[in-house]
């Protein structure tokens, strides 16, 4: 698997079983559909998937009268340790990721220089916009008594939202002063 919705359920129900909507609703109020996107349809699918595939099975039908039956899943000794292993390897094998900025990049030649210039300026603000957010979010985060590892997602998005604004400025730079992309080697 290489679907990080299905990771993200692996890793919620290593703590209790539960049905797909109390999946979806933790992933939106622990903050991980930030870094997790998904819709209803595609986390349904997805505990399809891994349940066929054995890392997941059903563990019983609940019935509340508000509500519509509702299958709870537990996580099976397969889905133990695939979450176990897939874990070990995202963290301790960097890998090529295919961003679409970077996909922008690569084609930046197909646009003028002073209109990539100008984009790249509205992205520097949003990015620097972004990064504040980030570090607001740290320090409420902090005060509240939220301790590692919960915020550790938003410390490596800072990290790469500020090493993108780097990046973005000195090609501005590089672009203001007449020179391409190519030529700041």
């Amino acid at each position: 698997m290489a679907n990080p919705l299905a990771l993200a359920v692996l890793a919620w129900l290593l703590t209790e079983p539960m049905h797909p909507y109390e999946l979806g609703r933790r992933l939106r109020r622990t903050g991980q559909d930030r870094y997790v996107k998904y819709s209803r349809g595609s986390l349904y699918m997805v505990v399809d998937q891994l349940r066929r595939a054995g890392f997941i099975a059903e563990r019983e039908t609940v019935r509340d009268t508000r509500r519509p039956e509702r299958t709870v899943y537990t996580l099976t000794d397969a889905g133990r340790a695939e979450f176990h292993e897939w874990m070990r390897d995202l963290i301790g094998t960097p890998r090529q990721e295919y961003p679409q900025f970077g996909v922008a990049l690569s084609l930046l030649g197909a646009l003028a220089p002073e209109e990539v210039a100008a984009l790249l300026r509205h992205r520097l603000l949003t990015l620097t916009t972004l990064a504040g957010e980030l570090r607001a979010g740290a320090r409420t985060a902090a005060e509240g008594g939220l301790s590692w590892p919960f915020p550790v997602e938003d410390e490596y998005r800072l990290a790469v939202l500020e090493a993108e604004r780097r990046f973005v400025a000195r090609l501005v730079d590089t672009l203001s002063a007449g020179g391409l992309p190519a030529e700041q080697a």
